[in-house]
This record gives structure tokens, C-alpha cells and sequence, in this order.
């Protein structure tokens, strides 16, 4: 198959949100079409109309281009396409494909109930199925029948999984599946063969729970003269207790991730590792993602999310993220948290001090608060409390030592151990008492980066107040 005919396609029902191991689903198949350098289809399969929900397809479309997973053509709507499938149902039944079945619900529920009580699998025994010499009833008069594909008797449905390799399923096991309702909707595993056929989708790449529904899809596909695809059915991604990843087990959707200051960066490589690998690699990016990517590293075994991994990752993006850039992603949550970056020391610089020790960008922007709170004022019980009278000698000192240096780390740094070194005191012993006086907290970076970053006409002020 040459390279430039490869198309792909994430087919989502638009039912809930969608979460990481949705996206996966989404992921593998967009990164084989752009390796290849073919065409990756979003196809929105909203048959479901009670359930179906456009908000659930603008989530679906927001996470996808957060990921950066563009898409060459889509979102492309099955309930657009009724009349095509209706086209396709009538040719079936003309030409001896499929046909009516009239059989009730509750014909067919006690026929099921009488078949378990015989130990038998509950399935349809064809009985409107048409056949040489059969004499069928009179249709029922005032009954809209449901339609029934014809299924093969005898025989195997055989393909080889791209993941799972040879998987043989007897036709002997599947019955005759109805493909359009009684009010004509078509259902779900027959469109999905229209669609597969009419879009030309050369591999489907999905989640495993398809697997039962391939045999009956195949069986179509050829019963209209169309090729099956190449089939990939990828093992379930499970939740950080074992359970398979949903919404009712805990699975946070995309636009959680977004929300908690998660790097889409950092999603991507993380859902990429699940369930596919290249070698040790454990960080990439998108690009050497798809030089990468091919079916035959796509693990057989279940997926395990792991929370924590995810999230250092994220540390690990959030620590080699261009300091601008970072701001300029971390502007909205420090907004959030009533935070006016344009007044006050440079965002820009903010958050290169203190991106080093957070996982997230909110972690960024709340670190961030502490320069941009008004100056601290304080109690002389406070003072006394936490900045010993024997240090304000050594502090009134480094307070001239700041006022002549000039305003870097390195010359701050110098600064510090100056005085250190006059009053033979530790690091601590000195800094401890600085950091409370600058913030009223004894937990900041590096205490020379946060005289530069908060400048040092603020910083001499703070200082100068509590050694009065």
C-alpha cells in the first residue's frame, strides 16, 4: 500500500467527555496518518440522540487541537448522513443483502429466555430470514419490521490484527444483525462500514472493546464488494486502581488537565507511552513522535495510568519551557488567583525562578503570589519572634552591602557572604530572618535570585522596616 493512500480515522460517539484514554484512541491513529504522510478523518458518531450532545463534540474538538492532533478533514456528522445509509439499505434489500424482520420484542425475548434455558447462546434463529424453498408468513399488518444484514453461514470471519495478530471468529457465532430500526435509523456497526467504505479509511485503529463488533463489520464491508481495512485493536488503558479508564471510575476529561495547569506537551508524550514505546525513549516530542511511530511497537498488553508519572512529566516540560513562554501560559492562572502581573517585578522573571520546583502551571502561579502580595507589616512581637536581636547587626550590614552592589546574583550572593563572613554566621542564620522580613515566610528560592527578581529599591525597603 503506498504511503500517500494511508488514511485514518478517530470516530468518537459525542455521549460524555472525553478523558486520556479517549484521546488515545485519537493519538495513535493521527500520528501513523501524518508518519505516513496520509489523511487522519474525525468522524462524529452521534446516532445516538439521546445521549449525543454538541457540547461533548466541542470538547472532543478543543482537546484534539490543544494536543495539536490536526485533522485533514472533519468533523464529518453520521446524522448528516442518514440518507446516505438509507440509500445503501434499500440497495441491500433489493438485491437480497438484507431483509425485513418482522419478530417482536417480546417474541424475540422469550425465544432468548427458552434458549438460555437451553444452555444455548440467546442470538436470532432467523426465522424471516429468506431462503430458497422457505415459505415465509404473511407479514404482520401494522408492524414496521426491523432490518436484518444476511449474515455468511459457515465459514470463518479471519483478519490479522495489527496488535492482537490472527483472530478467526466463526460466522456459526454471529447472528443476523439488524441495521436499520423499525422507524428506518440506521445502527451503529452498519454505519460505521458505510462510513469506513465511503471515506476509504485503509487502517482503523481503535480500542479492543471493538473487537467483537470487527467480524460483523467485515462481513458487511465485503458484502458490498468493499476491502476491510487493516485492523489495530488497542489494549485498554486502566485506571491507577486496575479498572478500565471511564468517567464512573474516576477519569478526569481533558479539559480537567487543562484546568489544573497540565502542558499539552507533556499529555501528549505521556499518552503516546501508553501503550506504545521506541526503544528507552521516555521523552520526545510531537515531531519525533511521528518519525517514530508504526504499528509494530503498539504494545499487547493493558495500559496502567499512573498519575504520578503524568505529573513528572509535566515538571519535566515545565522545567525546560522557555521562560516566556511559560509566563505568557501561566499569565491566566495567576489572573485566576487575582494576580496583576503588569504591576509589580517581571512575570517573565517570576516564573524563571520558580518554575524549577513546580509540576504545574498552577503551582507557577501560585508560587508567583508571593511577589506580588503587598509588603508584609509586622508586630514587634512578630519581629522579635522570628528575627533574632543578634542578627540585626549582621542584617543592618548586609542592608549596606545590598544598597552598594550591583543589582545581580551574583554581586547579591558576594553580598551575603560578605557579612557571613564579618559576623561568622551560617547561611541560615541569616537568610532565614531575610526571607521573613521580604514575604513574612521562611519558604522562598534562592534568596539572591529573589532580591533580583524583586528589585532592589522594594527589597531595601522591606528590610530597612524591621531593623528600625
Amino acid at each position: 500500500m503506498l504511503a500517500m493512500s494511508i488514511r485514518t480515522r478517530f470516530a468518537p460517539s459525542p455521549t460524555g467527555f472525553i478523558h486520556l484514554g479517549n484521546l488515545r484512541s485519537a493519538l495513535y491513529p493521527w500520528a501513523f496518518a501524518r508518519h505516513n504522510k496520509g489523511d487522519f478523518i474525525l468522524r462524529i458518531e452521534d446516532t445516538d440522540l439521546e445521549r449525543s450532545s454538541q457540547e461533548a463534540v466541542d470538547v472532543i474538538i478543543e482537546g484534539m487541537a490543544w494536543l495539536g492532533m490536526d485533522i485533514d478533514e472533519g468533523p464529518i456528522y453520521q446524522m448528516q448522513r442518514i440518507d446516505r445509509y438509507r440509500e445503501v439499505i434499500k440497495q441491500m434489500l433489493d438485491s437480497g443483502l438484507a431483509y425485513p424482520c418482522y419478530m417482536s420484542e417480546e417474541e424475540l425475548n422469550r425465544l432468548r429466555d427458552q434458549q438460555m434455558a437451553n444452555k444455548e447462546k440467546p442470538r436470532y434463529n432467523g426465522f424471516w430470514r429468506p431462503e430458497p424453498g422457505k415459505v415465509l408468513p404473511p407479514a404482520p399488518s401494522g408492524v414496521q419490521p426491523v432490518i436484518r444484514f444476511k449474515n455468511p453461514i459457515g465459514g470463518s470471519v479471519v483478519w490479522n490484527d495489527a496488535v492482537k495478530g490472527q483472530i478467526e471468529i466463526s460466522n456459526d457465532e454471529l447472528d443476523d444483525l439488524i441495521i436499520a430500526r423499525p422507524d428506518g435509523t440506521p445502527t451503529y456497526n452498519f454505519c460505521v462500514v458505510v462510513d469506513d467504505l465511503d471515506m476509504n479509511i485503509t487502517h482503523v485503529i481503535r480500542g479492543d472493546d471493538h473487537v467483537n463488533n470487527t467480524p460483523r463489520q467485515i462481513n458487511i464491508m465485503k458484502a458490498l464488494g468493499g476491502i476491510p481495512p487493516i485492523y489495530a485493536h488497542l489494549p485498554t488503558v486502566l485506571n491507577d486502581s486496575g479498572e478500565k479508564m471511564s468517567k464512573r471510575n474516576g477519569a478526569m476529561s481533558v479539559r480537567d488537565y487543562q484546568k489544573a495547569g497540565y502542558l499539552p506537551e507533556a499529555i501528549l508524550n505521556y499518552l503516546a507511552r501508553l501503550g506504545w514505546s521506541h526503544g528507552d525513549a521516555e521523552i520526545f516530542t510531537k515531531e519525533q513522535f511521528v518519525h517514530w511511530f508504526d504499528l509494530e511497537s503498539l504494545g499487547r498488553s493493558p495500559a496502567q495510568h499512573n498519575p504520578e508519572k503524568l505529573l513528572w512529566l509535566n515538571h519535566q516540560y515545565i522545567q525546560n519551557t522557555d521562560p516566556a513562554k511559560l509566563a505568557n501560559l501561566a499569565k491566566p492562572f495567576a489572573n485566576q488567583l487575582g494576580i496583576n502581573t503588569e504591576i509589580g517585578p517581571d512575570f517573565v522573571q517570576v516564573v524563571s525562578l520558580i518554575k524549577d520546583r513546580a509540576n504545574t502551571l498552577v503551582e507557577i502561579a501560585e508560587a508567583a503570589k508571593l511577589f506580588y502580595m503587598p509588603a508584609p507589616t509586622f508586630t514587634p512581637e512578630q519581629i522579635a519572634a522570628n528575627i533574632p536581636s543578634a542578627i540585626v547587626p549582621a542584617l543592618k550590614d548586609l542592608i549596606e552591602a545590598i544598597k552598594s552592589s550591583p543589582e545581580t546574583k551574583e554581586a547579591y550572593s558576594a553580598a551575603f557572604k560578605q557579612v557571613l563572613a564579618q559576623h561568622q554566621l551560617k547561611m541560615p542564620a541569616l537568610a532565614m530572618p531575610v526571607r521573613y522580613a521580604l514575604f513574612a515566610t521562611t519558604q522562598t528560592p534562592a534568596i539572591d535570585s529573589v532580591l533580583v527578581v524583586l528589585g532592589k529599591e522594594e527589597a531595601l525597603n522591606r528590610l530597612s522596616k524591621v531593623v528600625q
